[in-house]
């Protein structure tokens, strides 16, 4: 390779290695890391239980977040440092699957609380818009 491609390579190369060492890199790289570890079959699925015949295997909804920051300089070109992240993770239960005589079959968790909440809130809003309407109407009457 001739060196006038061999300076911009050396530079690009600078540059990543300088990002590698930065601290909020490395922290985001462990969060990453981490939460990563903990996506797995494993962690939606959970172990089977057995028991007369009959195998149930849990099941979860696995959610997963992360954000971080960082800085070099402020605005008059002064250096400064700072980073920043954080993570989590969620894990809800949807259900399990059933083995029973060689046949699998999900059943999922019922909620009651969403079964009745949301119907519940969606005619409490339609009545709302109901009575509203009605009295609009009567206003423009007089």
């Amino acid at each position: 390779m001739n060196d006038a491609r061999q300076a911009p390579t050396d530079a690009v190369a600078r540059q990543v290695e300088r990002r590698i060492e930065d601290p909020g890199t490395r922290l985001l790289n462990g969060i990453v890391a981490q939460l990563g570890g903990e996506a797995s079959a494993a962690a939606v699925y959970g172990d089977p239980i057995e028991r007369g015949g009959v195998t149930v295997i849990p099941v979860a909804r696995i959610g997963f977040g992360f954000g971080g920051g960082g800085g070099k300089e402020d605005g008059a070109g002064n250096r400064r440092d700072g980073s920043g992240g954080g993570g989590g993770a969620s894990a809800v239960p949807v259900g399990y699957i059933e083995i029973r005589d060689g046949e699998a079959v999900f059943k999922p968790i019922r909620t009651p609380a969403k079964e009745i909440v949301i119907p519940l809130a969606l005619i409490t809003g339609m009545t709302v818009v109901r009575i509203v309407a009605t009295a609009m109407k009567r206003r423009k009457k007089r």
